[in-house]
């Protein structure tokens, strides 16, 4: 293949921590951002391209594995720093780039904490939407609340006081994480 596939779309959700005697909202979050050697500039892979223009291209194979080393521990720590475990997590709701790799990153999660998840368990704290909207950019993760919330992903919803874990990986240099506990109705 010749160059990257963007989609994109556009979202946003505000979340806040609010005061109150028991903590609820955000409880914590981390960002990691290294420099990358992920994306570069090169030319035409097609021999019978003419031209010297550059295209965007990006090592898939370096991004998904940068991804499975850094995005578990970024989770983790932003978990610690909340003073929770990942048995407290209802639901990760995770940058849907690609499933199999949303689902690897998890396992590796689970595996940091001394388990090892079935497909069910991961398939219960992950939802996943990217087989019918795709990789829709920075409006993942706010479109997947959004259904979430609303009742429009399969046996995924969220109830007061639920911990919800954001996590995003982005053009494989930037990892957030964000822990959110549900307010009360």
């Amino acid at each position: 293949m010749d160059g990257m596939l963007y989609s994109d779309g556009s979202g946003a959700a505000e979340l806040e921590k609010i005061e109150s005697d028991k903590p609820v909202g955000v409880l914590s979050h981390v960002t990691h951002s290294d420099s990358s050697y992920l994306l570069k500039m090169g030319r035409s892979y097609n021999p019978n391209h003419k031209g010297n223009e550059l295209f965007l291209k990006m090592n898939g194979h370096a991004l998904y594995e940068y991804a499975l080393r850094n995005v578990p521990k970024v989770v983790k720590k932003s978990l610690d720093k909340a003073g929770l475990k990942l048995k407290d997590v209802k639901k990760i709701l995770i940058h849907q780039a690609n499933e199999k790799m949303d689902e690897a990153i998890v396992k590796r999660l689970f595996k940091l904490y001394g388990e090892k998840p079935s497909a069910e368990e991961i398939r219960n704290i992950i939802p996943m939407i990217i087989s019918w909207l795709g990789n829709s950019s920075v409006a993942t993760l706010p479109t997947l609340l959004d259904l979430v919330l609303k009742g429009k992903v399969n046996n995924h919803g969220l109830n007061p006081r639920d911990i919800v874990v954001f996590a995003s990986v982005g053009g494989g240099m930037n990892i957030n994480s964000l822990v959110y506990k549900m307010p009360w109705a």
